[in-house]
């Protein structure tokens, strides 16, 4: 008779599995091999550990350079690709801290830099900060004249101080600042629907700051959290034209003299978070949060504009609108967690969220001094979520768990809108309301019938009356499962999942398939040689009505359907050579195959066939080709300094 264990592993070890999205390889550099024996240096009381790695970066590239900048952006340079320092008291009572912690990457001249430092002193004060830069490029594209991009750098920056920490109370001061600035370049049609375009430059001037203050507190068993903070938001960009300008179409007479368009935009969004927790009670167990912002927005449009019109004659044009819009948003849940048996946890969870948005503005223009009728708008949008969900989970043996719940929500979505000439009396149109349900069942089992094989399998079967949008969840079901098997030198994991979705409502219909496979296993017979390697592929197919205009005419209907199947391999190895010397060699496959057709001639339907209709059916796929080996080659020459470098060349094919 064949032993438990086999049965069980005869049963359940064929599992359909596959599931990730594609991927390509990171760049080669840093390193993470060490510099210095793990253990560091002893000092003053004090152990060191550190490790820096100083390079200089070769960039190539070839074919699109805007669709490079757009994703990987990396130039020539010198940088410091990477360092850690690690200081820690011996004792555990240093004079002034017990820990310092450092970590950077890219610094220098990487369009990604960052870095982290925590300070620490036990039982009396922690501090940590984390600082990033990113420079973002977004290149034209050839439908907007080359006339529409963005070339900005995106700043942020995290300060947290905890006094007291780890004792029954701690307090928390903290502050947030994320900016962005740079140039851009945008487009804008003056001074009629028949007028000229006209590019503009943009200085782009964003800024947010946030101040925390909040504590911890432990009493009669739970665990208490209270933060309170004040959140500001600004954006002062402006767009300048100063020297006349003919358009992008030289067959058109307009012209434009001078333009500038001031548009303050300014916010603050004071928020309050409470957290209850109580856990180590032996039957139950229970958590809470609520949470509030009061956001308020107050904004301002100048705009100016001058020039000849389509028939040659000096023109003006001013526009103002100003206005304010509240936001006030509430949410909160409360989880309660019974255990009856040891082997059954039943776990219940109320959650409540209602956000409201309610504002008014006011808008004016003079076109050649002539007052064109104001109108004040109004509008508010209130949404109001209720939501329960049931779940229990039964050990039936120490290698077999069986979960499964219930999940039901209501959404009711009001709404207003007003809209009237000024002199005209003020009266709002009827409130519109919706109720939207989702009722929804979820089931899975945990299988690990041998000691190192582990398999997961998840569903869940999901139906709303009345989803908000087209393309939102109607009918829907996800299926999800994975295999895991690890040993000592190696492991291997193959996973699939699906994600079924029809939405059909009175004015157009909408569905999507997803289906997404993966497998990855890794070998490491000895420290000297890995090996890894991975394969996923990922489906995607969506249905959808469409409506839209062609000339003159009425609205033309039809359908808009697109494929994707992209395919991604990767292959990593590394090897020890001489006990002084590390080699990595990596090769990255990305490819999208689309529909495999080479003409993309699919489902997509017209009332009349036209141009339009073509240009949908050749946008039903977009196939490419993403090919990126790469080496790196790391010596130590001394127990504290390494030598690295490293070489990776990327292809795409469109």
């Amino acid at each position: 008779m064949k032993p438990p264990a086999m049965k069980r592993l005869l049963i359940f070890a064929v599992v359909a599995c596959v599931a990730c999205t594609a991927f390509a390889q990171t760049p080669v550099a840093p390193t993470d091999l060490p510099t210095e024996p793990t253990r560091g240096d002893n000092t003053s009381g004090y152990n060191f550990l550190q490790s820096f790695e100083l390079g200089y970066r070769f960039e190539s590239a070839g074919g699109d350079t805007d669709m490079y900048r757009s994703t990987v952006n990396y130039t020539d340079g010198l940088r410091l690709l990477s360092g850690s320092l690690a200081i820690q008291s011996r004792t555990g009572h240093g004079k002034w801290f017990d820990e310092i912690l450092i970590n950077t990457l890219g610094l220098g001249n990487d369009p990604y830099e960052s870095a982290t430092l925590r300070i620490e002193k036990n039982k009396w004060y922690r501090y940590d900060m984390t600082w990033r830069s990113d420079a973002f490029f977004d290149p034209a594209l050839t439908t907007a004249y080359g006339e529409h991009q963005i070339n900005t750098v995106r700043r942020l920056q995290d300060h947290d101080l905890t006094l007291f920490p780890r004792k029954w109370l701690d307090v928390m001061l903290g502050y947030s600042r994320d900016s962005q600035s740079g140039p851009a370049l945008s487009t804008i049609q003056l001074f009629d629907p028949t007028g000229n375009e006209f590019p503009l430059l943009s200085d782009i001037r964003r800024q947010q700051t946030e101040y925390r203050l909040g504590a911890n507190a432990k009493l009669a068993g739970f665990r208490i959290n209270v933060l309170h903070a004040w959140q500001d938001y600004k954006e002062d960009s402006e767009q300048v034209l100063t020297t006349t300008t003919l358009g992008n179409n030289l067959n058109n007479v307009t012209q434009l003299d001078s333009f500038l368009s001031s548009q303050p935009n300014h916010g603050t969004s004071p928020y309050w978070r409470v957290g209850l927790f109580r856990e180590g009670k032996k039957y139950w167990s229970m958590n809470g949060r609520f949470s509030y912002v009061a956001g308020r927005r107050d904004f301002i449009l100048d705009e100016g504009a001058s020039g000849l019109n389509r028939i040659g004659s000096p023109t003006q044009l001013l526009s103002q609108a100003f206005g304010n819009a509240n936001r006030p948003a509430a949410s909160g849940n409360l989880t309660f967690s019974i255990f009856p048996l040891s082997k059954i946890v039943f776990t219940n969870q109320t959650s409540v969220n209602n956000i409201r948005m309610s504002g008014s503005n006011f808008f004016e223009q003079y076109f050649d001094g002539t007052l064109i009728a104001p109108t004040i708008a109004f509008n508010y949008l209130g949404i109001l979520t209720i939501a329960n969900s049931s779940t229990v989970e039964v050990h039936l043996k120490p290698w077999i768990t069986l979960h499964g719940g219930y999940t039901y929500s209501d959404r009711r979505i009001g709404s207003e809108e007003m809209q009237t000439a000024a002199a005209s009396p003020i009266a709002p149109l009827p409130t519109i309301t919706q109720t939207n349900r989702l009722n929804a069942v979820t089931f899975g089992v945990r299988l690990r019938p041998l000691k190192a094989l582990t398999v997961n399998l998840d569903a869940e079967i999901g139906e709303t009356n009345k989803p908000i949008y087209p393309i939102s969840e109607k009918n829907y079901q996800a299926l999800h499962g994975r295999v895991e098997y690890r040993r000592k030198l190696w492991r291997a994991m193959a996973s699939a999942r699906s994600d079924y979705n029809n939405n059909s409502i009175s004015l157009t219909s909408f569905a999507s398939h997803t289906r997404q496979y993966s497998a990855d296993a890794s070998w490491t017979p000895s420290e000297r040689f890995s090996i890894d390697a991975s394969y996923s592929r990922l489906h995607v197919d969506s249905l959808g009505g469409i409506s839209y205009f062609v000339g003159v005419g009425s609205a033309i209907a039809g359908e808009s359907y697109y494929v994707s199947n992209i395919h991604a391999a990767t292959l990593m190895a590394r090897f020890a050579v001489a006990k002084r010397a590390d080699i990595s060699v990596g090769y990255s496959h990305v490819q999208d195959v689309g529909d495999g057709r080479a003409t993309a001639v699919g489902p997509l339907t017209d009332v009349a066939p036209s141009l339009a209709a073509s240009a949908f059916a050749s946008a039903q796929t977009f196939p490419l080709r993403f090919l990126s080996p790469s080496a790196k080659l790391s010596v130590r020459i001394t127990p504290k300094i390494r030598w690295n470098a490293g070489y990776q060349i990327g292809r795409a094919h469109v």
